[in-house]
């Protein structure tokens, strides 16, 4: 049997683990659809790999034996330079990553409502993110209480803390 995973908190200095969740996210349907690259050098896609604690944003990492096995990330992306899954200013977008072979565990959902009481301990009242259609990941979103958002992109979705 696994042992538990334990879960730490997302540092400025894990860069290179949200270059990989980010490049995973946007390949979710297998294949490869981007590359590394255009994670690096394409705006939209890049600033889900900067964190910045100081601008609030914040973040866990689930590990087991030394493996990273998920990680899920808030960032505060303005209308300057929003994310996929914005809504308005000081509302953060929610990414998720699970390692394959990891999903279906839990991990997701324990990385989710670990963000989200976070969150919800500082004083958010709203938190986003963006699913494509056909992304499986969107039963984990509806089960902790995202709904799609009246207005926004498809795919755009909002919880209310």
């Amino acid at each position: 049997m696994p042992s538990e995973p334990t879960v730490r908190a997302l540092t400025g200095d894990d860069r290179e683990l949200l270059r990989t969740a980010t490049l995973a996210n946007l390949d979710w349907a297998g294949g490869q659809r981007f590359t590394q690259r255009d994670v690096d050098e394409t705006p939209a896609f890049r600033h889900y790999t900067d964190l910045r604690p100081e601008r609030g944003d914040l973040g866990f990492v689930s590990e087991r034996g030394g493996l990273v096995v998920g990680v899920a990330w808030l960032l505060f992306l303005d209308a300057g330079d929003p994310g996929y899954g914005f809504v308005a200013d000081g509302v953060p977008e929610l990414s998720v990553w699970v390692r394959p072979g990891h999903r279906g565990a839990g991990i997701g959902s324990d990385l989710v409502h670990r963000v989200l009481a976070e969150a919800h301990g500082r004083g958010l009242r709203r938190v986003s993110l963006s699913v494509e259609a056909g992304n499986p990941a969107v039963h984990l979103y509806r089960r902790c209480g995202f709904r799609p958002v009246a207005g926004a992109a498809d795919g755009t979705l909002a919880v209310e803390l």
